[in-house]
């Protein structure tokens, strides 16, 4: 079992910064990449960013890519991400998320059902 704890969310204006952290516990060894995702009142969860473990590739929806920018901590089993010039629109609770198994496709990182743990959420509103 991972155990995933997110916090960081909060108010902010538009045009502001948030920096989201995941802590993880638990079977850490087992997690090979975590992720970021959100949702929206009224809207289905989507992808916003995510990283492997080892070596860091990084993966990134068209939406958060020059404005947002995921990183870990090996040492602290922590994820973070880091977000600038927030829009209202995303405005969302944010989930991390560890995926436990090897994939091979760029598509699969994108894909929530690939993740096999997930946190509680956090909520972030963007003020206009």
């Amino acid at each position: 079992q991972v155990q995933l704890v997110e916090s960081g969310g909060g108010l902010v204006q538009a045009g502001g910064s948030l920096r989201l952290s995941c802590a993880a516990s638990g079977r850490t060894f087992s997690s090979h990449a975590m992720g970021w995702f959100r949702q929206a009142p009224g809207k289905e969860r989507e992808f916003v960013a995510a990283i492997r473990w080892s070596g860091g590739r990084t993966y990134y929806a068209e939406s958060a890519k020059g404005r947002f920018a995921i990183s870990r901590d090996g040492a602290k089993n922590t994820v973070y991400l880091q977000m600038s010039s927030l829009k209202p629109e995303d405005t969302a609770v944010y989930y991390c998320a560890a995926m436990t198994r090897i994939y091979y496709r760029d598509s699969d990182y994108y894909t929530g059902a690939r993740y096999d743990y997930w946190g509680q959420g956090t909520q972030v509103t963007v003020s206009s």
